[in-house]
């Protein structure tokens, strides 16, 4: 594993990586979501200079060891078409007053009976990057609407059981 960190001028912080720090195996690792709700990032696909965004959360995103990331997409997303034709997505996140950007190398996980796409990603490459004069408190937040939490939840755990599918499929 890789992993360097750095202080600059004025007190950045900034590191890489190249597997999942601990601190993020316990955020993407299937359990407590409960706990987790609220936690947004953004998938990113790229294609001939056009770019797509997914927003993803802790029940579509399932780290099975140090170096992987299975996640969920909608089959007819635009960026599901994408990461399905080039391989690769970035995902970026807030997380512990940081800002997460991380290179993903993905391929199509193929399950039957499941309505959600998953990918098998292995990172490339993960750099993160803070300051002391101005504290990152979320990237992309979310409540449930009013009346949804229990069934978003309900939806979220069936997904990390497909994930979880996935990734043993794959190994």
């Amino acid at each position: 594993m890789t992993d360097s960190t750095a202080s600059g001028a004025h007190g950045f912080e900034h590191g890489t990586f190249d597997e999942w720090p601990l601190e993020l195996r316990k955020l993407f690792d299937g359990t407590s979501i409960k706990t987790k709700t609220g936690f947004t990032a953004s998938l990113l696909a790229a294609d001939e200079g056009r770019v797509q965004t997914s927003l993803l959360s802790v029940g579509e995103l399932f780290a099975p060891d140090r170096g992987t990331l299975c996640f969920s997409l909608w089959p007819q997303s635009r960026a599901a078409r994408l990461v399905s034709k080039t391989g690769r997505a970035t995902l970026t996140f807030v997380f512990n007053e940081a800002f997460f950007q991380v290179q993903l190398q993905a391929r199509i996980a193929p399950l039957e009976g499941t309505s959600v796409t998953c990918f098998i990603a292995t990172i490339e490459s993960g750099e993160w990057q803070k300051v002391p004069y101005a504290r990152l408190a979320q990237g992309i937040g979310f409540e449930f609407a009013q009346g949804h939490g229990d069934a978003v939840l309900a939806r979220w755990r069936k997904q990390i059981d497909v994930l979880k599918r996935a990734a043993s499929a794959a190994a």
